[in-house]
């Protein structure tokens, strides 16, 4: 009875009307037009020469660091902290003083990668009159956004993976035996909270995107953004807690609570959660992260931790950075949702 009504309809409407209006719900949304939309972003994204140039700078710089570090790496295995036997992991975090180490310049570079990807995701499109042919296709129109995301991700992870498994293979070579479990679990966990850091400033620079006409101006407030948090904030902190220090010879409790608002002061910075979660996973015999009393001190026998306690230790700032990635997204989605895209 429902398809004889249906036919009924089809009837009454013009020629004009397609097909697909009349299929079932499941059968309306197709994931091939996404993921034909995300290869085509990606194929953009390697084809890019700004995307190229910042790809080639990420790779000479990690290269130089990890020359640097392998020139120290004899020096690291002559002593005798339990540290100095986590050798893959120092590969990341040693240097010479020539160059900053490996994950120095994830954290600084990240930020510069992430923007360049996602500033010019949407308005570029729409100021060219591609982002309304699009849009006049029969399929959702969050595929857009969702597929300019994915997209970013699955490049910032190639880019990522590649170098770390790049620094793994060099200490193979050098060392003649492959990385402990250990080890290995860290940098890929190391890894994928460097695509998640990167994750944020992408979703960041698209949600300028879609808020501003001009890929100048989005380019412009994401680079804003990023000095704002690099550079300005930490001055500001600084400033306020100047006023607030306490005086040498305050009760130990006062400059306790002075440093704890220090370090709450500086958690909403993407760059210090970052640092802050690559540290305790690169370095496992980092046991805490801000201020501690004498008695949660005392007792503590100094040791490696294993990945799951690093991970305790770091909780907060991992659930801090998928937070304001989630946050940038979801302002992003609800922006783009409601937007009038008419073609210029």
């Amino acid at each position: 009875m429902d398809g004889n009504i249906i036919s009924k309809i089809r009837l009454k409407l013009p020629d004009k009307w397609p097909d697909w209006l009349f299929q079932k719900p499941s059968e309306q949304v197709s994931l091939k037009p996404f993921w034909a939309m995300v290869a085509k972003d990606i194929s953009d994204h390697l084809r890019s020469w700004r995307s190229i140039i910042l790809f080639a700078i990420i790779v000479l710089t990690c290269v130089g660091s990890l020359y640097t570090s392998i020139s120290e790496i004899s020096e690291s295995m002559q002593g005798s902290d339990a540290e100095n036997s986590f050798f893959f992991l120092n590969l990341f975090t040693m240097t010479d003083g020539s160059l900053p180490s490996f994950f120095v310049f994830i954290s600084f570079l990240g930020p510069l990668l992430g923007i360049s990807l996602g500033f010019d995701a949407i308005n570029s499109e729409q100021n060219k009159g591609t982002l309304s042919r699009v849009l006049a296709q029969p399929i959702p129109r969050d595929y857009v956004l969702n597929a300019k995301f994915l997209a970013g991700i699955i490049v910032v992870s190639i880019l990522f993976f590649s170098l770390s498994f790049l620094v793994m293979g060099a200490g193979l070579i050098i060392l003649g035996t492959p990385p402990s479990a250990e080890e290995f679990l860290r940098i890929i966990t190391y890894t994928l909270m460097s695509v998640v850091y990167v994750s944020f400033w992408l979703n960041l620079s698209v949600f300028f995107s879609v808020k501003f006409k001009q890929p100048a101006t989005s380019a412009l407030s994401g680079i804003a953004v990023w000095l704002f948090f690099t550079v300005f904030y930490p001055l500001l902190v600084n400033f306020i807690t100047k006023g607030l220090e306490p005086s040498r010879y305050a009760p130990p409790r006062i400059i306790y609570m002075y440093e704890k608002i220090k370090f709450a002061l500086v958690q909403i910075i993407p760059n210090e959660l970052f640092s802050e979660v690559s540290s305790t996973l690169l370095v496992p015999s980092v046991r805490s992260l801000g201020p501690l009393t004498t008695e949660q001190v005392h007792g503590a026998i100094p040791g490696p931790l294993s990945l799951s306690q690093s991970l305790m230790v770091v909780w907060p700032q991992l659930t801090g950075l998928v937070a304001l990635t989630l946050i940038c997204f979801l302002f992003s989605y609800l922006l783009f949702m409601r937007r009038e895209i008419r073609s210029r």
